[in-house]
């Protein structure tokens, strides 16, 4: 009897999150925020363990469960991106938590509401949350709130940001973000200027200009760079891009490094498949050391347009000279 108590006061203490649902963008923000609350009283190295989800076994995550904590007060352990085909399997490795750990998963996918993980999470005194997928209304409802509360924009800014962007909260984020960066700058920002500053009807554009960045960029390069800017497009605006592609190809790079498959990077990333795709195909032919370098480029030919040292124009040609 005294041993049921124990067990059942132990899952009551327990502070377990189940996230999952077809918007990742959320997903990640809310996985963010939960370890960034749960983890400024750790006081070691050993008190945050993360495990990737795929391929992760029953027997190695009910291990991180159970093990008490070394020298903080509890262990925070994180199962990041579970493959939703393998989410039941995991089902008896969250029957009991200590309340000596804090346990977060995060699922690449949406679970059923019959699924067995989800069904022992909640046994387990645990919470589950879902995040479904954001369309039409939805979708414009956040990005308002999320140009008025995170960057300090307006809800106009932000229904001109979704008409031109694809459904994809990551982008729209970055959209705003960008915005916001130029107001912070103390520059006026006026319709003509958001419009500018956002991709819009050039995305395909924008995309054939990727395509033929790397390894060096290829005559198609210039042309679509000098077509862009003979059409309004800024030229520090059009380094961003190539700087935002070539960042997540050296990011995808590092990843094939420690062997991971397509598939496996698709699902931990929150970038569209298709564009992870794109950049798996550009990371096989490049080399880490050059994207980085290709970085410094960037940055520096932004620092020296800011800096009225060089024209936007000419200075983009001689950026992909030097790419």
């Amino acid at each position: 009897m005294p041993r049921a108590t124990s067990r059942a006061a132990a899952t009551a203490a327990a502070t377990a999150l189940l996230l999952h649902g077809e918007e990742r963008f959320l997903v990640d923000e809310r996985a963010r925020a939960t370890l960034a609350d749960w983890s400024p009283d750790l006081v070691s190295d050993f008190g945050l363990e993360t495990m990737e989800g795929s391929g992760l076994t029953p027997a190695r995550l009910q291990d991180a469960v159970l093990q008490a904590p070394f020298l903080d007060p509890y262990r925070v352990v994180f199962a990041r991106a579970i493959p939703p085909a393998r989410a039941e399997g995991l089902a008896s490795a969250v029957a009991q938590i200590p309340p000596t750990t804090r346990l977060l998963i995060t699922v690449a996918g949406r679970l059923g509401a019959t699924n067995k993980l989800a069904k022992a999470f909640t046994a387990a005194g645990g919470k589950v949350e879902e995040m479904p997928r954001l369309v039409r209304r939805a979708l414009s409802d956040w990005a308002s709130r999320r140009a008025v509360e995170r960057h300090g924009l307006t809800p106009s800014i932000a229904a001109q940001v979704v008409r031109v962007s694809p459904p994809d909260l990551g982008i729209i984020d970055s959209e705003l973000t960008k915005i916001a960066a130029y107001k912070a700058s103390g520059a006026k920002l006026t319709p003509e200027v958001v419009t500018e500053l956002l991709a819009g009807g050039r995305e395909d554009e924008i995309f054939r200009l990727t395509d033929h960045l790397l390894p060096h960029p290829s005559a198609q390069a210039f042309d679509v760079a000098r077509n862009l800017t003979r059409s309004g497009v800024g030229g520090t605006l059009i380094a961003y891009r190539m700087a935002r592609h070539i960042a997540l190809v050296l990011e995808v790079k590092a990843r094939q490094e420690r062997g991971e498959s397509l598939s496996q990077v698709q699902s931990d990333m929150t970038e569209h498949n298709f564009v992870i795709q794109k950049a798996f195909d550009a990371a096989q032919q490049a080399r880490s050391d050059n994207l980085e370098e290709a970085l410094r480029r960037i940055r520096d030919y932004e620092w020296e347009v800011k800096s009225g040292q060089v024209d936007a124009e000419l200075g983009l040609e001689v950026l992909l000279a030097r790419l």
